[in-house]
């Protein structure tokens, strides 16, 4: 894999991470003021705030799971075995890596183990 191609894939990820992590605090923040709001109120009012709760635990759970794919590329490109694909051990293309920077497998494995985990 090309040097400027990787440091460009780095310095994406970089900028992904950061974004999540932005993203994560503002949850935070947005979840500490539902529940500094919360009053006592009837049970339809507190069924929302728990769904509103629980929407934002999901986005943060999702949003931890790609912090970890990224990070987790970021370190393959320190080791140098950014871009190959765990399963096959062939190059992922440019294309792809330029769509999703932390993708692990080329096209054709992905997509068989999609069809395995149906």
């Amino acid at each position: 894999m090309d040097k400027e191609f990787t440091e460009a894939m780095r310095i994406s990820l970089a900028a992904m991470k950061q974004e999540i992590l932005g993203k994560l605090a503002a949850a935070n923040e947005d979840f500490k003021a539902i529940v500094e709001e919360m009053d006592p109120k009837d049970f339809a009012d507190v069924a929302s705030d728990d769904v509103d709760r629980k929407m934002l635990e999901a986005l943060g759970t999702q949003d931890i799971k790609r912090l970890r794919s990224i990070e987790a590329a970021i370190v393959r490109i320190q080791q140098g075995r950014y871009g190959t694909c765990v399963k096959c051990s062939k190059r992922i293309p440019h294309e792809r890596l330029e769509a999703l920077p932390y993708a692990v497998m080329c096209i054709d494995c992905q997509k068989s183990e999609e069809r395995r985990n149906r």
